[in-house]
């Protein structure tokens, strides 16, 4: 699992028939817990917007925590972080 910031958004017109209807935002690992350069893009079914910091699963978690078993899904955004134990000096940053 990954905790990233979401930085911005992806807009796809045409896209695999099983995505369409879905959200797709770009999330930067936070520093300390990632590459901060290596941006990824997550689906995100549960409504995160931009400067929220959030649990992106990966690989075959990202498609079955996001009820897409059968979709060309690699990462998921599947939490929003409110708090975090360690994570005060990254969240605020």
């Amino acid at each position: 699992m990954i905790v990233g910031k979401v930085v911005g958004s992806v807009v796809s017109t045409r896209k695999n028939e099983n995505l369409v209807g879905s959200k797709f935002m770009i999330v930067e690992p936070l520093k300390d817990l990632g590459d901060p350069k290596a941006k990824i893009v997550a689906i995100d079914n549960i409504g995160a917007g931009i400067d929220e910091i959030v649990l992106v699963a990966t690989g075959s978690a990202a498609r079955i925590g996001c009820g897409m078993a059968d979709c060309p899904v690699d990462a998921a955004i599947v939490g929003i972080v409110d708090s975090g134990t360690g994570l005060a000096g990254v969240i605020h940053s």
